[in-house]
């Protein structure tokens, strides 16, 4: 009996393993060049974030239903308001939520809010859950990723020491 439940045990941890592999499963990983993302505002206009090199850059994933996210959002405003001119910038990419719903949450949120209906950047990034922060340095290079909230303070011990000397003029 001990052998069968060793045998299926055996069997679960391959599959779970497999499956990681054929979507590609894991983080995406600090070091690596951040994936292209490129989207629209809740107004249609167009954010890329090649266009944002030269600057510290966070991209929040979150959604509408997530508690933890809606917790978070008044810190990353926070942050970003007194940050923004300063050579950082906050991408909000908003995953799983109806429209209404993000049009509300975004009436709060003073930093751009992107929208990622098909997941198609949530699946590029690797998003497991939310919220996840990725923190990205002035070469587009993903420096750290911050699974769950992040705080202001926490934010900013992180920008700091990959913020640029000057900003270029956008």
């Amino acid at each position: 009996m001990a052998r069968s439940w060793t045998r299926l045990a055996l069997v679960v941890l391959l599959a779970v393993v497999a499956g990681q592999l054929l979507v590609g499963g894991g983080a995406l990983p600090a070091g690596g060049t951040a994936p292209p993302l490129a989207l629209r505002t809740l107004d249609g206009g167009a954010v890329d974030l090649a266009a944002l090199r030269g600057k510290v850059v966070a991209v929040n994933f979150w959604a509408t239903w997530c508690g933890p996210c809606r917790r978070e959002m008044p810190e990353l405003a926070a942050f970003w308001a007194s940050n923004h001119d300063r050579c950082f910038e906050l991408l909000g990419v908003v995953e799983e939520s109806p429209r209404d719903e993000v049009v509300a949450a975004a009436s709060r949120i003073p930093y751009p809010v992107l929208l990622d209906g098909g997941a198609e950047a949530a699946s590029a990034w690797k998003v497991a859950g939310y919220p996840r922060t990725y923190l990205l340095d002035p070469e587009g290079k993903v420096r750290r990723v911050f699974e769950g909230t992040i705080g202001r303070a926490e934010l900013e011990a992180a920008v700091a020491p990959l913020r640029p000397a000057s900003c270029p003029a956008r």
